[in-house]
């Protein structure tokens, strides 16, 4: 889906209406109350009312759209921006595209990023399996003044575990640290039991995270990257790490701890769907079914 395509299919309310709709509810319109599905749609405001309990509604009712007091042509736009941008898009560079260098708020256009990655983050994650490959990354300023390792002791970096299952899709996480017990933690909540090998490299709390599973590991401390003969590496996740600080470093610039989590699903929501034709449509689907996200929630401490 181009920006030309997206203007001629959706650039008016009553259409993009139509296609949330179909997305919503595809057996057909129901009340998202009590769910029945005697409705009558009304003809003005592009309402509906429910038969059994009377209830009005429309199609972004209980929707991250709702209260949104910005036209939903603006809304796909800004979708299509996000879900394209292979390193992502900053709210400032959404701002000047959408409305110019001097209209529009950088809060609006802010806010309206982070509700599109809270529902890229409201999306269901199977267990990965077969061959999965885990590392962990640190992001973050230097750490002035300090000698202690990333993700210990008083370290001002963040620490990111990524979890790849090789030629599959990614995790990434923000992380407590990179202890045995928090590494476990999530290798136990993402990864089958049944999987055939995990890679990593020599990190040595790797080796009772990973439990009773298959572990082979790579030296990158002695120059070994891959296994001489062999397929064991961490490569595949390590590019998922290069894309990621692409982004950070060359789009978002800054990112804060408390927001970095949304930054990081919405890195893996757009590359575990990289060759997907439908990734328009498809983060539109997810963001008429997610739970509204209120700016008020947003920015509480």
């Amino acid at each position: 889906m181009t920006l030309p395509e997206v203007n001629n299919l959706y650039g008016t309310d009553d259409r993009c209406r139509e296609l949330l709709e179909r997305l919503r509810w595809p057996a057909g319109v129901e009340c998202p109350r009590c769910h029945d599905t005697r409705v009558s749609r009304l003809k003005q405001y592009a309402r509906f009312e429910c038969v059994g309990c009377e209830y009005q509604f429309t199609v972004t009712s209980g929707t991250i759209f709702h209260d949104s007091h910005l036209p939903l042509p603006i809304w796909f736009l800004a979708t299509l921006l996000l879900c394209e941008a292979k390193k992502g898009m900053s709210a400032m560079q959404l701002k000047r595209t959408l409305w110019g260098q001097h209209k529009g708020s950088y809060k609006t256009a802010w806010y309206l990023c982070h509700r599109i990655r809270g529902a890229m983050s409201a999306t269901e994650r199977p267990l990965l399996d077969g061959t999965v490959e885990i590392d962990e990354t640190y992001v973050g300023g230097h750490n002035k003044g300090s000698r202690r390792r990333a993700g210990f002791g008083d370290s001002n970096k963040q620490v990111v575990l990524g979890i790849r299952q090789r030629g599959g899709a990614v995790r990434f996480f923000h992380a407590e640290d990179a202890k045995t017990g928090t590494l476990q933690k999530f290798i136990e909540e993402n990864i089958s039991e049944d999987v055939d090998v995990i890679m990593t490299d020599e990190y040595r709390p790797y080796r009772k995270a990973v439990g009773k599973a298959k572990h082979e590991t790579v030296t990158h401390s002695a120059g070994e990257y891959v296994r001489l003969g062999t397929d064991i590496h961490t490569n595949s996740v390590e590019s998922a790490f290069s894309l990621l600080k692409r982004g950070i470093i060359g789009t978002w610039h800054r990112l804060s701890a408390k927001h970095l989590q949304a930054y990081l699903d919405e890195m893996s929501f757009r590359f575990d769907r990289r060759n997907r034709p439908d990734l328009f449509v498809d983060t539109l689907r997810h963001m008429v079914t997610a739970d509204p996200l209120t700016f008020e929630k947003l920015t509480a401490a």
